[in-house]
């Protein structure tokens, strides 16, 4: 569920991780790990997690 959130918005209102995150208050480091523990990694050239 994490995922598809972070996913959408990124998709429709945020050009980066690094807006997203200092938008929404959320610290990008506990966010990429909490991503990574699930297997995703964010991938700036496409600006989604995959």
């Amino acid at each position: 569920m994490l995922l598809s959130v972070i996913n959408t918005k990124l998709r429709d209102e945020y050009p980066s991780l690094e807006e997203l995150c200092s938008s929404l208050g959320i610290d990008k480091a506990e966010l990429c790990a909490r991503l990574a523990a699930a297997g995703f990694e964010y991938m700036p050239e496409i600006n989604q997690f995959r």
